[in-house]
């Protein structure tokens, strides 16, 4: 029987018509969460969590239960670092304004940012969130190709504005996103071998011919470089590299949603899309860039600007204001201080191994994919990756967050495992996943 896709915000999800939990505090806790935020509110795990403190790779409950985070990059350095609270505290007792007057803390911040980018990406625009970053770029492509027609994944997610969510085919219950947009697959790659960037490219092509046979053209390539919410592809690296170039030959752009795999995540450089030896045209970037603090930017060519601003202009109240410019610069300095590249790429490196190790021994285990400190590992009946087993997924999940564990799922299906752990995870954090992953694996089988 084939398996129903699932959309992205099932995933994990917590259902509030599943009846009470067992602790009656919790139990009125998520009662008073529905009745003030409706169905919109969203919960992890089939039992929720009560966090009142983070440190670190670390989040504590109300009772003072302390979990290991191998899930959140949000405060990609680690919770509430302290370097980052120091900048956003001081920068908050001094000055907190929109960014329509001068300060060098902002100049400093956008400086430094465009300096780990290509040459030729050399204007920041700041915002708030990955949401509005993805809608100021596909406003950009469409403004300065004149054409409309969006590329996506197939299961990709960029975001919740109205644009966004249309370019979001995972955010969509019962409906299909429109038809200017046009959904490629990327799972086949990591079985392609040396033919994966020719047969990505393929998929590409057939896309922006079908954009063209519509009369919407193709405005934009639009890809997280890591394809997290398809189930982590990183591999091979440049795979990606013939799909841009054809894109450009039919006079599209490239976007580079950097939310996922930017900021040091996968340990081969600072941002995904140098895995794959491209230059976007656009890079947006999001929920990592304050480590918590709502800071978010859209990196592109002067040009580009240029061609908006003569139609509509563009203003962000928050974005750029001087304390996200503090929470920013803080987070580059600390990445760079604290070796957190380096850190992503041995310790990741090291988990990958252990987790290949467990893979030996557990037939339910398909792959392990991703790069850094962003990995896979993908649940299939006996292996097989045409048979996803999202029950063992979802049971490993809990089981996990049972024993003070906490990690999410992606893919098509949910039946992706998704490691994802703050920047500052060590060895003997891995070591202690891989530990409690096992002793789960070994009571499901």
């Amino acid at each position: 029987m084939a398996k129903k896709p699932l959309p992205i915000l099932d995933l994990n999800a917590f259902a509030f018509d599943q009846g009470t939990v067992p602790d009656k505090a919790l139990a009125e806790l998520i009662k008073r969460r529905y009745k003030t935020q409706g169905p919109t509110s969203m919960l992890f795990y089939q039992e929720p969590l009560h966090i009142v403190r983070g440190q670190g790779t670390w989040l504590y409950d109300s009772k003072g239960t302390k979990y290991l985070d191998v899930y959140n990059n949000v405060p990609c350095l680690g919770h509430c670092h302290p370097k980052v609270v120091e900048a956003v505290s001081q920068q908050l007792s001094q000055l907190n304004v929109h960014s329509r007057y001068l300060h060098d803390t902002v100049h400093i911040y956008t400086e430094k940012l465009l300096a780990t980018l290509p040459d030729n990406i050399d204007r920041l625009v700041m915002t708030c969130t990955g949401s509005e970053s993805n809608d100021l770029a596909l406003r950009l492509a469409r403004t300065t190709t004149q054409k409309k027609g969006i590329i996506v994944s197939e299961v990709a997610y960029h975001g919740n504005t109205q644009m966004v969510t249309e370019v979001s085919p995972s955010s969509f219950k019962t409906q299909a996103p429109p038809e200017y947009v046009m959904t490629v697959p990327v799972a086949e790659v990591t079985h392609r071998g040396d033919g994966a960037a020719d047969w990505f490219a393929d998929q590409v092509y057939s896309a922006i011919q079908t954009l063209n046979d519509r009369g919407f053209g193709c405005a934009a390539l639009l890809v997280d470089p890591i394809f997290s919410s398809d189930g982590i592809y990183s591999d091979p690296p440049g795979f990606l590299n013939k799909a841009v170039e054809i894109v450009h030959e039919h006079g599209g752009l490239f976007i580079a949603d950097e939310v996922q795999s930017g900021f040091a995540r996968t340990g081969d450089c600072m941002w995904g899309f140098q895995r794959h030896n491209v230059v976007p045209d656009i890079i947006t970037m999001g929920k990592p860039m304050g480590n918590g603090y709502p800071v978010a930017g859209v990196a592109s060519r002067l040009d580009l600007l240029e061609a908006l601003c003569q139609e509509v202009g563009y203003f962000n109240t928050f974005g750029g204001s001087t304390t996200a410019a503090a929470a920013g610069l803080a987070v580059l300095n600390v990445i760079e201080e604290e070796g957190m590249l380096e850190n992503s790429r041995q310790v990741g490196a090291y988990l990958k191994l252990g987790l290949h190790e467990l893979q030996d021994q557990n037939h339910c285990i398909a792959e392990i994919r991703g790069a850094g400190l962003y990995i896979g590992l993908e649940f299939s009946e006996d292996g097989d990756v045409n048979r996803p087993d999202v029950d063992k997924a979802t049971a490993t999940l809990n089981l996990l967050r049972r024993d003070q564990v906490l990690v999410g799922t992606v893919g098509k299906y949910g039946n992706v495992l998704k490691i994802r752990p703050p920047l500052c995870f060590t060895r003997d954090n891995a070591d202690l996943f891989l530990n409690k992953l096992g002793k789960v694996l070994k009571e499901l089988s």
